[in-house]
């Protein structure tokens, strides 16, 4: 697939079925994030990924209300970074953004792979970091939640989520965010 496919195919979908990621796959997705740019190249990010069915449940106890969707998950990439990995320029901290990108290189290269890739921030950070073993200092940015698309629509899903999975949610259009040469 083109990258405009790709990024014309990627969605945050929440009607999942479970799918095997395997070894090559997880590669694939590693080596995604692996090459995404970071300020002087620090690549500050981390990922845990969780496949194991027992970790997997243990990881729901994490989750917000109204994320009871994610218990269908077939594999969570927790994702993590601290200020100290990564360039702090006037004041301007980027081991967020750059964080970021990596993991927007890895869920695109899910999509490519044919797998929905849905980044959460409906989720407590201190029990990610209790399940995981995740050092206080690292703030976890966001939990990925990985499946396969289902047509069917999902019991665990409740109004407005409902709703967005048959059609892409409207985006804004260009011109309220693209400026040229100055801002407005």
């Amino acid at each position: 697939m083109e990258l405009k496919d790709v990024i014309q195919a990627r969605r945050a979908y929440r009607a999942l079925e479970r799918v095997d990621i395997d070894d090559e796959m997880l590669s694939e997705l590693a080596a995604a994030i692996q090459l995404a740019p970071s300020c002087f190249n620090n690549q500050p990010w981390n990922y845990v990924f969780i496949r194991d069915p027992e970790m997997l449940e243990k990881m729901k106890d994490a989750m917000s209300e109204g994320n009871e969707w994610t218990f269908r998950a077939s594999m969570i990439a927790a994702v993590f970074s601290k200020k100290e990995d990564d360039c702090v320029i006037k004041g301007r901290e980027y081991h967020l953004f750059d964080t970021g990108m990596a993991t927007a290189f890895m869920i695109l290269r899910a999509t490519d792979l044919g797998l929905v890739a849905h980044p959460i921030a409906g989720y407590s950070e201190k029990k990610v970091k209790e399940v995981l073993g995740i050092p206080e200092e690292y703030r976890v940015i966001t939990l990925v939640i990985f499946g396969r698309h289902s047509e069917e629509p999902d019991k665990l899903l409740e109004g407005n989520q409902l709703s967005v999975e048959g059609e892409r949610p409207v985006r804004k259009d260009i011109e309220d965010f693209v400026y040229t040469d100055k801002f407005l």
